[in-house]
């Protein structure tokens, strides 16, 4: 099997940042992109031409985009450890999984989900923050 056959069910296959970035905007508009991917070039003066331009330049932004087009528009199930490391457009989509109808989004789901996301983070820092805090060896300080 070539790559071409393996990548070929992959939604980003063949498809131009433009023509993904219309079907996401036709769909959800640029207010709900913000609110789920939060990415500036969204919310000031938010075009297709400007949006593609940022993106091109700027890899993280632009994986973003692409997972959210694949897992929330096209509603993919989320891929395993390894594919999930890969950038969306060299991941594998077994030939079982087609594409499903888009998920329905909200304002009010995005600003849940912010906050869990803030909710998580802040308590991986304080772990984070309690673990490096521990003397490195042991109680070797102690009297």
């Amino acid at each position: 099997m070539s790559n071409e056959e393996i990548y070929k069910n992959n939604p980003l296959h063949g498809k131009k940042l433009e023509q993904i970035l219309e079907e996401l905007v036709d769909f959800y508009g640029w207010s709900i992109l913000f609110a789920y991917i939060n990415i500036n070039c969204f919310k000031t003066n938010p075009s297709v031409e400007s949006s593609c331009k940022f993106l091109r330049k700027t890899q993280w932004a632009l994986e973003k985009v692409e997972g959210f087009y694949m897992y929330k528009l096209k509603n993919l199930p989320k891929p395993d450890d390894t594919q999930f490391e890969l950038p969306p457009r060299d991941r594998i989509v077994p030939l079982t999984q087609k594409p499903r109808t888009p998920r329905e989004l909200s304002l009010e789901d995005a600003e849940r989900v912010r906050y869990n996301k803030q909710k998580a983070n802040l308590t991986r820092s304080i772990r984070q923050k309690a673990s490096t805090a521990e003397d490195p060896w042991g109680m070797s300080r102690r009297k």
